[in-house]
């Protein structure tokens, strides 16, 4: 039986190919991958033969393509077993096995695939940048907020049995496994609860992988590139070459230096 071909976009900013790499890692699935650089002419000239929508990430297994990173977690819940034929020992879940965490894990999961997107905006991810402060505007104070409660939320109600949001792995750790990468990057503040559950994040040996190979590339995807509002502050303080004692010299003036 071929392996499943998982393809995934750049590892420093691609939060969507994080959730599936990390989920199909620690469902201890075998699979194969593809790296495609985002931004590059690579991506475009050979996304096409691998994604129907042109987006990562995207799934394949044998004839079957998931190119969404929620359906490609439903899909892994009815193929782990199969995957997983040959290895001993019990099989693990995607989803919590109590329906009424389940139904808790799914909504939250939902609820990251379609919402957060002033944090999204203002806080891509980018995993080998540090200590960026971006301005806390209220719509992001929101998100945090929110994101503050839903950890410590799940955490409180189900975490009994473990370190995770619903004691053991599921998918709704791995899709707020870019969120942890956020905080990691541009800092913010986070209850008790959601601070231990933050560190059992960025302490997993398993994203500790992805984040390695992330350092490693080089490649750099600008609008990505997040300047702390500090720095853009200093920039634009800075006396400009057009002017003299801090006062702009008349347009006339100008004009007459550039003909000297």
């Amino acid at each position: 039986m071929s392996l499943p071909l998982l393809v995934l976009g750049t590892k420093n900013y691609s939060s969507w190919s994080l959730r599936p790499w990390i989920l199909l890692k620690h469902l201890g699935v075998n699979f194969e991958e593809v790296v495609l650089q985002l931004d590059t002419e690579q991506f475009h000239q050979e996304i096409t033969k691998y994604s129907p929508s042109r987006r990562v990430p995207v799934l394949i297994d044998g004839d079957v393509r998931v190119w969404d990173s929620l359906a490609i977690a439903e899909y892994a819940a009815d193929q782990v077993s199969r995957w997983r034929s040959d290895v001993p020992g019990a099989e693990p879940r995607v989803w919590p096995a109590d329906a009424t965490a389940r139904a808790h894990a799914r909504s939250i999961a939902a609820e990251m695939h379609s919402g957060f997107a002033t944090l999204r905006a203002l806080c891509p991810m980018n995993i080998r940048a540090r200590n960026i402060k971006v301005r806390l505007t209220p719509e992001l104070a929101s998100d945090i907020e929110r994101i503050d409660r839903i950890w410590a939320g799940a955490r409180h109600r189900h975490g009994a049995g473990g370190a995770w949001l619903f004691g053991e792995y599921s998918a709704a750790d791995a899709m707020y496994a870019p969120v942890a990468m956020r905080f990691r990057t541009y800092g913010g503040e986070l209850s008790s609860r959601s601070r231990d559950y933050l560190e059992t994040v960025l302490s997993d040996p398993l994203l500790r992988e992805w984040i390695a190979a992330a350092e490693a590339d080089d490649h750099v995807i600008p609008h990505d590139e997040v300047r702390s509002y500090r720095s853009r502050a200093r920039a634009k303080a800075r006396p400009s070459a057009r002017t003299r004692k801090g006062k702009a010299q008349p347009r006339a003036k100008r004009r007459a230096a550039r003909k000297r």
